[in-house]
């Protein structure tokens, strides 16, 4: 299968790069530093060019603050973006998988979110994310739809390396209870996306980290994980923790679909600690 995937610089891009052609599979990618998504005959040209069976849309503006702070920006990239990628594989034949997130949802209903839950994003960064999804439902039949939630990888700034850091640097730790999602680590999420785009069955798909958990609860586990047991933490609930986005309370994604095809990821605290195993691996080399 050929395969052209955008965002190809970021945490998810460049390691589906990196799996799909250890699969076997013709890969290429591109990112905003030579190709704007917002620009439709750049993308037009650039897919006619290449002529994928299918592209991996990974590129989007993914910093929620910055989409509450410029939601026109966030609509123009994660949605019009989107669009063009959308028709442009209409126009090619190619399948597309669209990268989407738990904060579709509004957190209101208490209990992991299933695949076919209606959405009811709260904030910017997920009404731009749920426009692109109606992008891509409407443009492109042969698709596939993943949401996933809280990713922490090994580079890129994240819920993870921030915890760590501010606690290796002694600083002091609050940390909202009242936040609940999926935790999911890249590392398991790439090869079961990868998984999933071979089986050729297009539809919504939740890829995470099976379980979920508090904003609190993963900082916790975090730092237990690196033996800071004693580290301390306060609790605080949202209010008290100020930010331009307003997060879904209860955004935890349940993986049925995908788990009945036998693509499941693992609980996320087994996550947590292959990630620590293997940085520590990482810092035996250098």
């Amino acid at each position: 299968m050929k395969v052209y995937i955008t965002g190809a610089d970021g945490n998810v891009g460049s390691r589906l790069l990196r799996e799909m052609a250890a699969r076997g599979h013709e890969v290429a990618g591109t990112d905003i530093k030579d190709l704007d998504i917002t620009d439709f005959s750049a993308v037009a040209a650039r897919i006619a060019a290449v002529q994928p069976d299918l592209v991996i849309h990974c590129a989007a503006m993914t910093s929620v603050d910055r989409c509450a702070e410029q939601p026109a920006e966030a609509l123009r990239i994660n949605a019009m973006g989107t669009q063009n990628v959308a028709v442009a594989c209409q126009q090619q034949g190619s399948a597309l998988c669209y990268l989407s997130t738990n904060e579709v949802f509004d957190g209101e209903r208490g209990t992991p979110y299933m695949e076919y839950d209606t959405p009811h994003p709260i904030n910017p960064y997920g009404y731009s994310k749920w426009v692109g999804e109606q992008m891509v439902r409407e443009l492109t039949p042969p698709h596939y739809i993943v949401r996933t939630s809280w990713l922490f990888a090994h580079t890129g700034q994240n819920f993870l390396q921030t915890i760590l850091n501010k606690a290796l640097a002694g600083q002091p730790l609050s940390v909202v209870t009242n936040e609940v999602a999926s935790p999911t680590y890249v590392m398991d999420l790439v090869p079961a996306l990868a998984q999933l785009v071979e089986t050729g069955r297009y539809g919504t798909y939740h890829l995470v980290n099976e379980g979920y958990a508090s904003r609190y609860h993963f900082a916790r586990h975090i730092l237990d994980c690196y033996g800071l047991t004693d580290y301390p933490i306060t609790p605080i609930v949202a209010a008290q923790y100020p930010r331009p986005s307003r997060p879904p309370v209860y955004s935890a994604l349940n993986n049925f679909i995908a788990a009945q095809m036998g693509i499941k990821l693992r609980p996320w605290q087994e996550a947590v600690a292959a990630f620590v195993e293997h940085e520590r691996a990482l810092a035996a080399e250098r």
